[in-house]
């Protein structure tokens, strides 16, 4: 049974917004009170959050699907419909959050690191909430905005000071289990170690964590073995410790062949160039295996490594290399920069920023592209009249209207708001005069009753290929 997941792909879902109440205020000698509906409850949010109690990805690979709650539509009487409850995820430290296309979204270091994978939609407004001077008793109110949901990959690369690398069984389980508290699986059989092991050290005043990286093979950058899974816990490390068994019993394998093996492969891998390199040759406690060490080792000096003889079945050289990594590490975190305090920093909209923008596509439609307006649209109930009314109304004072009238856009033009694959598309007429006046029964607006000279056309064409289907239908030659 898999027990640690590095990788997995995360449906969030955002809760709903509530939508909001068209009611009127009714009691006993007062039947026409005024507008009482209340705004619709926000959805609630999907969170990850750092938790350092958990240390894989596994809930993810099981549940990969999760969502938050609806907020509740508001109701008369002025009551305000409940927020949907936030979704928190707790995930590893060091989680990437990545989506579809590999882009980084958020690299989550730290305890209680927090990402927004969705963001849970707004309420819509009461018709309490929309009365003016202009429209004292709104007919409608607006529905709750859609929760975002996204398709992201999180991917956890273990925050470790140490990266112990090197062949499948050349000790590094063992070493890690004798060098901290850890207790690794450790069998005389490659690929033991399955998945990275992770311990806490003590060497003086210094305190790192060490891991191991299982399943380097020469092609494991390219996905051979299990390399190319566990490269990414390297990532992060302040030093590389190349473990090299110098006691093999495989003929065509010597620790310098294996060490300049997994160097290219770590190259192949990329970002690990400048980081400091540290040989230790394991198992010396074997008479064959002190004598290749006495033998290499000059080598490996010569190329520039600090090089330690160890051994952790006989516990020999192990206070020399823990010690010798705390003094990297400690040198490593005083070059680190200081960390500095969040700080907020707000950019105002320039002064002559719309927040739109109008396009006119190669199929002859004027496109609309913002925030707001998609918003709106979003929120407007095109089965209420005076809801689409009150829509024109808003895209009149922003601005679109005069944009359109820019663009070239002309009385039937196709306009298109939102973006192309969920578009709403509708005939311009453009707005001679807007306000109270304009108003006839609530939830109606004449303004749409007058005639559209592209939605006639298409209306004629549909009963045109209707006419046609219904006399083919009633053909029978026999």
């Amino acid at each position: 049974m898999t027990t640690f997941v590095d990788r997995v792909e995360l449906h969030a879902a955002a809760g709903n917004g509530g939508h909001g109440c068209a009611s009127v205020h009714r009691e006993k000698f007062k039947p026409l009170g005024g507008p009482d509906g209340g705004n619709g409850g926000r959805g609630g949010d999907v969170i990850l959050v750092v938790e350092q109690s958990v240390t894989t990805l596994l809930d993810y690979h099981h549940s990969p699907h999760r969502k938050a709650t609806n907020g509740q539509p508001g109701a008369g009487d002025n009551r305000s419909g409940k927020d949907g409850q936030d979704l928190v995820l707790p995930v590893p430290d060091g989680t990437v959050v990545l989506d579809r296309a590999g882009n980084v979204l958020a690299d989550l270091v730290g305890q209680g690191t927090t990402f927004v994978a969705g963001q849970g939609g707004r309420g819509g407004l009461g018709n309490a909430a929309l009365a003016s001077a202009r429209r004292k008793a709104p007919g409608f109110a607006l529905l709750g905005e859609p929760g975002e949901s996204r398709d992201i990959v999180l991917e956890l690369k273990t925050v470790a000071d140490v990266a112990l690398v090197g062949y499948p069984s050349a000790g590094k389980s063992s070493l890690i289990s004798v060098l901290s508290a850890a207790k690794p699986k450790i069998a005389d059989y490659p690929f033991t170690t399955l998945v990275p092991n992770l311990g806490v050290v003590t060497a003086g005043s210094t305190v790192y964590t060490i891991a191991d990286v299982p399943g380097l093979i020469p092609g494991a950058s390219q996905g051979k073995g299990l390399g190319l899974e566990f490269l990414r816990h390297v990532e992060r490390c302040s030093v590389l410790v190349h473990v090299l068994d110098t006691a093999t019993l495989e003929s065509d394998r010597d620790p310098v062949s294996d060490l300049d093996m997994i160097e290219e492969e770590l190259r192949l891998y990329g970002g690990l160039e400048n980081r400091p390199r540290i040989v230790a040759l394991n198992k010396v406690d074997i008479p064959d295996g002190q004598d290749l060490a006495d033998m290499i080792r000059p080598d490996l000096e010569a190329r520039g490594y600090r090089v330690f003889e160890v051994s952790a079945i006989a516990h020999k050289g192990l206070n020399e290399l823990s010690y010798a990594l705390a003094g990297i590490i400690a040198e490593a975190r005083a070059a680190k920069p200081k960390e500095e305090t969040t700080r907020i920093v707000i950019r105002p909209k320039a002064v002559d920023d719309a927040g739109f923008t109008v396009t006119l596509d190669d199929e002859g439609i004027y496109r609309v592209r913002g925030e707001k307006p998609e918003r709106w649209v979003r929120q407007t109930d095109f089965n209420n009249d005076e809801a689409v009314g009150y829509l024109a109304d808003r895209l009149n004072r922003l601005g679109v209207e005069d944009a359109l009238m820019k663009a070239g856009a002309r009385a039937g033009d196709g306009v298109a708001i939102g973006p192309e694959e969920n578009a709403v598309v509708f005939d311009w007429e453009p707005t001679v005069s807007a306000g109270a006046e304009m108003l006839g029964r609530r939830g109606e607006d004449h303004r749409l009753e007058e005639p559209r000279p592209a939605a006639q056309r298409r209306r004629d064409r549909d009963a045109e290929r209707d006419d046609a289907q219904k006399q083919y239908d009633e053909f029978d030659p026999f």
